[in-house]
């Protein structure tokens, strides 16, 4: 699939994937998923398996976990990681999805614990600003 393919026409999968993250994140991805200045022909390729495998695959796998709880995970995981930008979007779908502020700040009180506190504190500041952001539902 080129950059210029509608996703929808090119490959079903992708735009439901696109339509999960976007009930997920309330918001839609494609903004983030374009070419940038330098990039290669297969970023695009990349863009599309990353996508469909989280929000194709991963996602709407409710059956023994709920996306609640999913989302909960994914924050643990991310701010364990380290990964500041997939935390905030992490965060935004966990308080889109029933998650409440108050259960974020335990799972940094968690992953302080085991992860490191420096680590848990850097987290805690994408958590705070996403907070400020009033996305629960």
């Amino acid at each position: 699939m080129t950059t210029d393919d509608q996703p929808s026409a090119a490959d079903p999968g992708y735009a439901a994937a696109l339509d999960t993250a976007e009930a997920l994140l309330g918001f839609r991805l494609e903004r983030f998923l374009g070419p940038t200045p330098g990039e290669p022909a297969n970023g695009a390729d990349f863009k599309r398996i990353a996508t469909v495998h989280a929000f194709g695959d991963v996602w709407p796998r409710t059956e023994h976990l709920d996306t609640r709880t999913r989302a909960l995970v994914s924050v643990t995981i991310a701010a364990t990681l380290g990964v500041l930008e997939p935390l905030r979007g992490q965060l935004r779908i966990a308080l889109n999805n029933g998650a409440t502020k108050e259960e974020v700040v335990e799972v940094f009180l968690q992953v302080a614990a085991y992860a490191g506190v420096a680590r848990a504190f850097d987290g805690y500041q994408v958590a705070a600003q996403v907070f400020g952001e009033g996305l629960e539902r």
